[in-house]
C-alpha cells in the first residue's frame, strides 16, 4: 500500500504507492492496515486520506494511520495485544490487514467472550464482546431516537445472559418495549404487579412522594423523622404482643429503629402518632403543619395509581426478603431477568420509585457481600442523573452514582442507555469502560463522547454517519475498538411498545365515538377508586358490546385492533398479579 514517512506518537504518516496520482490498492478511512516494524507486526487504522502533494506540493497520495496495538506469535499461536512496544521506521512498509489477521484480532481468547454482531470491515468476521470485563466495568449504548439502541441492548443482554448464567439482571423499562424481547427468561413487572410497599422507602424518597416532586416543608419532615421510628417499633410490638391495647400503652421509644429502618409499619399508626401530637399542641401554626401533613398522607394513601404501595403493604408481615426476591429474581432456577415497566407510574413518583430499586440493588449487593452478581440497567439514564443538578431527583443521582463508583466491589454492576450523554452526570459516565457509541448528530453529544474516550477518538468521525444498527465500540469490553453492526433480532423479539396501536395497518377502519368514550371512561378509571375503575372499565366494555354500528358508513364502532389495544392491559396481566399475589409460592417463583 505504501510505507512510512513520518511517526508522531501512535499517529504515522505515510506515502501511497501509485501511479499518476492513484494509489495502486483501493482503501479508504476505517481500514486496518499492519505495518511490520522489525519482528513486530503492528496494527492500524487509516484515519485521514489526501491527494495532491505535501508541503513540497509533491503529487501523490497520503494517509494517516492511528496505532492500535500489535500482533504476537506465541508457540506458533497468534495473538492480539493492545499497546505497542516496538514503533515502525522510515521506509517500513504498509499494508492493509488480511482476512487472517482480522480474525486474529477479534478472536474468542477470553473465557466468557460472545458474539453480538458482525464486523464492518468483513461481514463473515463475528464481532464479540468480553463479558467479564463488559459487566465489572460497567457499560453505556449511546444513540439518538430511532438507530437501533434497544435492539443492540437486547442483543448484549441476551448474550450476556447465555455467557453467565448466575448474572440477574434488572432492566428499567421506560417505554414498555422490551416484554417481548426475552421470551422465557425475563419477568416482567409493572404497575399492576408491581409490589413495593412504602415501608421500603427511606425519609427521603417518601418525601418526594408525599410532596409530588415538590420542595418539602421542613417543619413536616422534622414531624415525619420523629413519628416513622416509633410507627416502626409499634408494629414491631404488635408481632409479638396478643393485645394491641396493652402493647400502645407501653409504646414510647423507637426501640433502636431509624427512619432509614427497612421494616414494616403501618400507615394508621403514622397518622394516629401525628395527630397525638397536633392534640398536644396549643399554637394553631403549628397545629396546621401536623394537619397539612395528614391531609397529603391520606391524599396519597387513596390515590389508586399509588396502590402498587400502600394497597396490601402490609399483607404477610415483613415481605422484605420475597420483595427483593421478586424484584431481582434471587431464585437460582428461576428466570433471570427482571424487566421494570414504568410507562404507567404516575409521574410524579417515577423518580422515587428509582431511586428505591438502585439503593435495594446497591444494598442487597453490601449486604450480600456480593455473593450473586446484579446488572442494573438504566434506560433514559440522563433522566434520572442528570448533569443539571437542578433537575431530576437528587437521591436518584446519588444512588446511580454509588452503584458506579462502587458497586462492582459488591457485585452490582451498571449499564447505561441514553439517547443525550451530554446531559447525562459526567461523573457517572466516568465510570463506564466500556462504550457503544450509534450514530449522534447533536455537537455537544458528540464533543461529550469525545472527551470520554481515551483511544482510536478517530473513529469518532464516523457517529454521524453511522447507519441504523451500527455502532462504534470503544473500551474495555472489546478486544480492540470497532465498527461493527449488531445481531439482527427475529421479528418476533424485536422491541416494541406494548401499548402502541398498530390501526396504521388498518388504516380503512377510523374509531368512531364509542371508541372515544370507552377511552375516556377508561382514563377517568385509573384514577378513581377501584370498584369505580372497574366499573368504568366494563360499563366502557358493555358499550362496546351494545353499540355495533354507532357510526353507520364506518361498519362496527370498534374494530378486532381498537377492541384488542382497549382489553390488552385488562386481562392477562391483571388476572396473573391476582392470582400470583394469592398463590402460597414465594414471589420470586411466580414468574
Amino acid at each position: 500500500m505504501g510505507s512510512v514517512t513520518s511517526i508522531d506518537g501512535s499517529k504515522v504518516h505515510l506515502e501511497v504507492a501509485g501511479q499518476n496520482g492513484r494509489p495502486n490498492v483501493r482503501a479508504t478511512v476505517g481500514n486496518f492496515v499492519r505495518i511490520e516494524a522489525g519482528a513486530a507486526v503492528l496494527i492500524g487504522i487509516i484515519t485521514t486520506l489526501s491527494s495532491g502533494g505535501d508541503r513540497s506540493r509533491q503529487p501523490g497520495a497520503y494517509a494517516s494511520i492511528d496505532l492500535l496495538g500489535e500482533i504476537q506469535s506465541v508457540d506458533g499461536i497468534k495473538r492480539f495485544r493492545r499497546g505497542v512496544t516496538c514503533y515502525p521506521a522510515i521506509g517500513d512498509a504498509v499494508e492493509l490487514l488480511p482476512r487472517d489477521d482480522l480474525r486474529v484480532l477479534y478472536q474468542v481468547s477470553a473465557a466468557h467472550m460472545a458474539v453480538v454482531g458482525a464486523l464492518y470491515q468483513d461481514p463473515d468476521t463475528p464481532a464479540c464482546i468480553k463479558v467479564e470485563d463488559l459487566l465489572t466495568k460497567h457499560f453505556a449504548v449511546l444513540g439518538t431516537t430511532g438507530v437501533g439502541k434497544s435492539s443492540g441492548v437486547a442483543v448484549i443482554l441476551d448474550q450476556v445472559m447465555r455467557a453467565q448464567q448466575a448474572v440477574r439482571i434488572f432492566l428499567l423499562d421506560v417505554h414498555n418495549e422490551y416484554a417481548s424481547c426475552f421470551g422465557d427468561h425475563a419477568s416482567v413487572i409493572s404497575p399492576r404487579n408491581l409490589k413495593l410497599p412504602f415501608w421500603l422507602f427511606n425519609l427521603e424518597e417518601i418525601a418526594d412522594v408525599i410532596y409530588g416532586g415538590r420542595s418539602p416543608i421542613d417543619e413536616e419532615i422534622e414531624i415525619l423523622a420523629e413519628v416513622i421510628p416509633l410507627a416502626k417499633s409499634k408494629y414491631a410490638q404488635y408481632k409479638e404482643a396478643s393485645d394491641r391495647q396493652v402493647v400502645k400503652r407501653a409504646i414510647g421509644k423507637s426501640a433502636g429503629y431509624t427512619v432509614d429502618t427497612p421494616v414494616p409499619y403501618m400507615l394508621q399508626d403514622l397518622i394516629a402518632l401525628i395527630d397525638e401530637r397536633m392534640g398536644r399542641l396549643e399554637n394553631r401554626v403549628g397545629r396546621m403543619h401536623y394537619h397539612r401533613l395528614i391531609t397529603r398522607i391520606e391524599a396519597i394513601r387513596n390515590d389508586p395509581r399509588y396502590g402498587f404501595m400502600f394497597e396490601n403493604a402490609n399483607v404477610g408481615g415483613d415481605m422484605m426478603g420475597e420483595i427483593l426476591g421478586h424484584l431481582f429474581r434471587l431464585d437460582p432456577d428461576g428466570r433471570p431477568m427482571t424487566i421494570m415497566q414504568l410507562a404507567g407510574l404516575p409521574m410524579e413518583v417515577v423518580d422515587a420509585v428509582v431511586c428505591v430499586l438502585c439503593r435495594l440493588a446497591f444494598e442487597f449487593g453490601i449486604w450480600s457481600e456480593g455473593a450473586i452478581p446484579l446488572l442494573f440497567v438504566c434506560e433514559e439514564a440522563h433522566r434520572y442523573a442528570s448533569a443539571d443538578r437542578s433537575v431530576g431527583f437528587t437521591p436518584t443521582r446519588r444512588a446511580l452514582s454509588r452503584i458506579a463508583r462502587e458497586g462492582r466491589k459488591h457485585g452490582v454492576y451498571l449499564g447505561l442507555v441514553t439517547q443525550r450523554p451530554a446531559e447525562l452526570d459526567a461523573t457517572i459516565m466516568s465510570q463506564c469502560s466500556t462504550l457503544f457509541a450509534m450514530r449522534m448528530t447533536n455537537d455537544r453529544d458528540q464533543a461529550f463522547l469525545a472527551a470520554a474516550v481515551s483511544d482510536a477518538v478517530n473513529l469518532l468521525t464516523f457517529v454521524p454517519s453511522l447507519g441504523t444498527g451500527e455502532v462504534i465500540a470503544f473500551g474495555e469490553g472489546v478486544p480492540m475498538p470497532v465498527r461493527m453492526k449488531f445481531a439482527a433480532l427475529p421479528p418476533e423479539r424485536q422491541p416494541r411498545n406494548d401499548m402502541s396501536g398498530r390501526a396504521s395497518d388498518h388504516g380503512d377502519t377510523i374509531p368512531g365515538a364509542a371508541f372515544v368514550g370507552a377511552v375516556v371512561e377508561r382514563w377517568r378509571g385509573a384514577t378513581m377508586s377501584k370498584p369505580s375503575g372497574l366499573d368504568a372499565e366494563s360499563s366502557g366494555s358493555a358499550r362496546l358490546a351494545r353499540e355495533p354500528g354507532a357510526e353507520g358508513g364506518h361498519g362496527a364502532a370498534l374494530d378486532q385492533v381498537h377492541r384488542r389495544l382497549l382489553r390488552r392491559p385488562l386481562e392477562a396481566g391483571d388476572a396473573a398479579a391476582e392470582q400470583g399475589l394469592r398463590a402460597p409460592k414465594t414471589l420470586w417463583q411466580q414468574g
